[in-house]
């Protein structure tokens, strides 16, 4: 069975909004700086850091892509972005956007590990709030 764990941006976030070309982006720049650390320490790095290709799918296009890899101990972690409609501690009704990243069933331990790692350098950069796979909630935006 698929495992899935949530980003969503509350209104304290750094953007209420994001698309799907902003999420790649933030991948291209996870890519970035992990390459210059391992120019930093004298060791490839990126290929560990990152041992994914960023694909999309036509009937994907705009709402979800995905990262698959050829490298032992990984297959594939999927990434979407929706809305959902969330009630507010005042009883109002609003839209909020989050971000869904899903292990499909023949995801490895690697891509766990990998998974949980992106999805908290999203969050940070996002200052969301991150659902995990297990369930629990980390807050990455600043609390009243």
């Amino acid at each position: 069975m698929a495992e899935n764990a949530y980003i969503k941006l509350v209104p304290s976030s750094v953007k209420e909004t994001i698309t799907v070309d902003e999420v790649k982006e933030l991948f291209h720049y996870y890519k970035e700086i992990t390459s210059k650390t391992g120019h930093q320490v004298n060791w490839q790095y990126e290929d560990s850091s990152f041992p994914y290709e960023l694909k999309e799918k036509e009937e994907g296009k705009g709402k979800w892509f995905y990262l698959s890899s050829n490298k032992d101990r990984y297959f594939a972690i999927l990434v979407g972005v929706d809305k959902e409609i969330v009630r507010d501690e005042n009883g109002e009704e609003r839209e909020q956007t989050y971000l869904q990243i899903t292990l499909p069933e023949e995801s490895t331990f690697g891509d766990k590990g990998k998974a949980n790692e992106f999805s908290k350098f999203l969050s940070k950069k996002l200052k969301g709030e991150l659902h995990l796979f297990n369930g629990r909630i980390m807050y990455f935006y600043p609390r009243k």
